[in-house]
């Protein structure tokens, strides 16, 4: 995780915040749905949502987030797992929808193993999402012009792609965040070479729903 100062600016430029509902879209460790859990409060609501494409993978991903929200405090979060276009109609709609270091994945051979694309993972976004709701993304960036060529190989995606991908699904790009830039980034090597891992140029975008 990064430091406090860094998590608190994202948490902002997320518009998350007391009474927020919101979706954690793969939440790996939890340190994201737990944070989140915090700021929403009780009259808040976090989803803590595993893809099937990951829990058939990681098969003690679902346990490991159901035994987060039996944690004291925890009354405000809910684990949810389907198939990733497969949003289920049992959320709310929701003020937020946080994708972190995971939206290139989208156009990897695992996430695509059931059928799933980014155009209809965006449409699913836009349902669950209130009018007036956030489509948040932070991911590891690509060389500019490279699309996602990269997301299979390095695990980044051009920021340009991803915008234009979001964007085509009814969403406007409201704010970017660079607190997470590295400009000493080559973008030419995979994210987890010890050379870069923990260090990567990553974008954060806020798309807002019209």
């Amino acid at each position: 995780m990064y430091e406090s100062s860094k998590q608190s600016e994202l948490i902002h430029f997320a518009g998350i915040g007391a009474g927020s509902t919101v979706i954690d879209v793969y939440p790996g460790d939890g340190d994201w749905t737990r944070l989140f859990s915090h700021v929403v409060g009780t009259d808040g609501r976090v989803y803590s949502f595993v893809p099937t494409e990951i829990s058939e993978l990681k098969t003690d991903q679902v346990g490991r987030m159901q035994a987060l929200a039996r944690e004291p405090g925890r009354e405000n979060v809910e684990v949810i797992s389907a198939d990733l276009v497969a949003m289920p109609e049992t959320m709310q709609q929701a003020d937020v929808l946080w994708m972190h270091l995971f939206y290139h994945d989208l156009h990897t051979k695992l996430m695509q193993s059931k059928g799933a694309t980014a155009v209809e993972f965006n449409r699913a976004v836009h349902e669950r999402l209130r009018p007036g709701g956030y489509f948040v993304i932070v991911d590891h960036a690509a060389a500019a012009g490279s699309g996602t060529g990269d997301s299979q190989s390095l695990h980044r995606i051009d920021p340009a792609a991803v915008r234009a991908e979001v964007e085509s699904a009814g969403f406007a790009l409201e704010a970017e965040d660079t607190v997470l830039a590295n400009r000493d980034d080559p973008h030419a090597v995979k994210v987890f070479d010890p050379s870069i891992k923990g260090k990567t140029d990553r974008f954060a975008y806020r798309f807002v729903k019209r």
